[in-house]
C-alpha cells in the first residue's frame, strides 16, 4: 500500500468517525430538541445507523459478498431470541414480586383497600 492509499483509507475513516460523534451529539440532544413524542423510534434508528457504520467501515464489511446472508441471520438470531423472551416473560412464575409484571406486590404483602 503506496503513501497516498494510505492517506485517503486515513482520511475516510476521520469522516466516518466525524460522522458517528455527529450521531452521538444528536442522540443526546434529540430528548429535548426536536420530536420528543417519538424519541424511542429516533434513538433506535440513529443507533441502527450508527452500528450499520460500525460494522460496514471498522469491521470492514464494506466490499463482502455475503454481507445479505451475515446481516439476515443476525436478524433471525434477534428475532428467534426476542420470541423466548417473551415467552418467558408470559409465563414468569414471581410475577407477585416482578416489576414487569402488571401487579406490584411484593411477596407476603396483601393487596387491601382501605376505604376512606
Amino acid at each position: 500500500m503506496d503513501i497516498n492509499t494510505y492517506k485517503a483509507q486515513k482520511s475516510g475513516y476521520y469522516k466516518i468517525l466525524g460522522g458517528l460523534l455527529l450521531l452521538t451529539a444528536v442522540t443526546l440532544i434529540q430528548p429535548y430538541m426536536f420530536l420528543e413524542n417519538a424519541t424511542f423510534g429516533i434513538q433506535l434508528m440513529i443507533g441502527a445507523v450508527k452500528a450499520w457504520l460500525i460494522v460496514m467501515y471498522y469491521m470492514h464489511l464494506k466490499g463482502e459478498t455475503l454481507i445479505g446472508w451475515t446481516v439476515g441471520f443476525a436478524l433471525a438470531l434477534v428475532i428467534f431470541f426476542f420470541a423466548v423472551v417473551m415467552t418467558d416473560v408470559h409465563h414468569f412464575q414471581f410475577k407477585d414480586i416482578s416489576y414487569i409484571s402488571e401487579q406490584h406486590v411484593s411477596a407476603g404483602e396483601h393487596t387491601q383497600h382501605h376505604e376512606e
